[in-house]
């Protein structure tokens, strides 16, 4: 895709089967990439195999001064900042049992913390004369689904923020949207099918019109073309990569992820 060549990519949840798909598709295509996630084995991991034109750093997004942190490493390595990926989020989620605490982390991590961040880069965005931001929303944001909470609704308050944000950030010329993935083979399915894709598909494939679940660089080709110039003329809005969920309809009122773990 054309306009990401020599570009500069910060990606949160860089650590995650997503995250890591979404930073080897940006390496690939000439962008220099920062992985930032809490988790530093797998973090380092990806961040190694992409070679010198990546970076990880330690960053929680409850954090302002990590946060902080890793804009300004961003910026000493690769000399700016063009693109924000919002990607890293917490699944804390028991429904009508959750504490007050579980809300407020929830919000803590999977809205403020892209907030706060996008507030870090905003300056280095203009500097370079605009820039791209892709906040990761959900299908989980625009149906109900049996014993799920927090999720979805920080999803939803995602989507509502995206079009506020490109709103009052037009005039930087930094465009933002969002990206809803349907059932992705992810972190969370690979543990709780213990690897088992075959499953994964079995139970969420039929939720879908293509009967399976997505691929994690199908979700990183969808954010590379949010980025890219292709994408100049859209902002504000949202991209399904969802193999035609949000058209089916929802589950139904039986809970599926259980099912995963049976």
């Amino acid at each position: 895709m054309e306009g990401l060549q020599g570009k500069v990519a910060i990606v949160t949840g860089g650590a995650t089967k997503i995250g890591a798909a979404v930073a080897q598709a940006f390496q690939r295509a000439g962008t220099k990439v920062v992985i930032a996630d809490i988790n530093d084995k797998d973090g380092q991991g990806v961040a190694s195999a992409l070679g010198k034109d990546a970076l990880f750093v330690h960053t929680d997004l409850a954090d302002d001064s990590q946060i902080a942190n890793c804009v300004e490493r961003t910026v000493a390595a690769f000399g700016g900042i063009d693109f924000l990926v919002n990607l890293a989020c917490v699944y804390i989620d028991d429904a009508l049992n959750a504490s007050r605490k579980d809300w407020l982390d929830s919000y803590n991590v999977n809205v403020v913390g892209g907030v706060m961040l996008l507030k870090a880069v905003r300056p280095h965005m203009m500097k370079r004369g605009g820039g791209a931001v892709v906040n990761f929303g959900s299908i989980s944001a625009k149906v109900a689904q049996t014993g799920r909470w927090l999720y979805p609704v920080t999803k939803a308050a995602t989507l509502q923020l995206t079009r506020n944000e490109a709103m009052d950030l037009a005039g930087d010329k930094i465009r933002v949207n969002s990206i809803s993935p349907g059932w992705t083979w992810s972190r969370v399915m690979d543990e709780l099918t213990h690897g088992d894709k075959a499953k994964t598909n079995r139970v969420g494939g039929p939720f879908h019109l293509l009967g399976r679940v997505g691929e994690p660089e199908e979700v990183a080709q969808g954010v590379l073309f949010l980025c890219s110039s292709h994408a100049s003329f859209i902002t504000g809005t949202d991209l399904a990569v969802d193999g035609g969920y949000s058209a089916m309809g929802p589950e139904m009122a039986a809970p599926a992820i259980p099912k995963l773990m049976e």
